[in-house]
């Protein structure tokens, strides 16, 4: 069993990642931005750390990083503006990747996006910002040290886990459920062979196991 530092534990995934980790035996550490998502981040059995990730650099997840085998991020600016998405989704996940770089914590899970995701309506700035700095944050992951899984959800819908999805290094654009999204990240961090792979993630008719079972390198 791990403990695992998660990014995000309030959003649509992270809300349902966490107590999977909890319920498989993980020792779950929980950033959350506001006082009043601690409480029910403990009845989940998580323990909450309070932080907001438009203000938190390097130097300060540090510390909270330290002594954890695991570092999930599945935090995102949902849509709340360039600047934050520049912040949460550009920037953010290259300061976890020098915390952890500092804090000697190796393995690191971000949730990304799906490269088609949206595509086929009138081009929007915003989104294509928002790809943009993706992008920049994937490419940023994968020239680090660190043994990563960078998973490229297609467009997420507020449903939970049905337990069927289709997974691999390249898919047919699709829409996959949050749960479904939580439970394959439960999934990858029991699966410690998956590393260094950008996962393309939709709902489909394999279990996450069956799915992720193909990507599986044994080191």
């Amino acid at each position: 069993m791990a403990r695992i530092f998660l990014i995000g534990s309030t959003g649509g995934v992270g809300s349902r990642l966490a107590p999977m980790l909890v319920a498989a035996g993980h020792e779950v550490t929980a950033l959350h931005r506001k006082p009043e998502q601690a409480d029910r981040l403990r009845a989940q059995g998580a323990t909450p750390v309070q932080g907001d990730i438009m203000e938190l650099m390097a130097q300060d997840l540090v510390p909270m990083i330290e002594g954890h085998g695991i570092v999930v991020f599945s935090a995102g600016a949902a849509g709340s503006g360039v600047e934050r998405t520049s912040r949460i989704d550009g920037e953010g996940p290259r300061e976890v990747v020098a915390a952890m770089d500092r804090a000697g914590v190796d393995r690191l899970y971000l949730v990304s996006a799906f490269p088609e995701a949206g595509r086929g309506r009138d081009p929007n700035p915003n989104f294509e910002h928002y790809m943009r700095v993706k992008k920049e944050a994937d490419a940023a992951v994968v020239r680090s040290d660190l043994s990563w899984v960078i998973l490229r959800p297609g467009t997420l819908v507020s449903e939970e886990e049905d337990g069927g999805i289709s997974a691999g290094l390249a898919l047919p654009y699709g829409s996959v459920k949050r749960g479904n999204v939580a439970r394959v990240l439960a999934t990858l961090i029991d699966m410690p062979a998956i590393r260094r792979e950008l996962i393309e993630l939709t709902d489909g008719d394999e279990t996450p196991e069956d799915a992720l079972s193909t990507l599986r390198r044994d080191i």
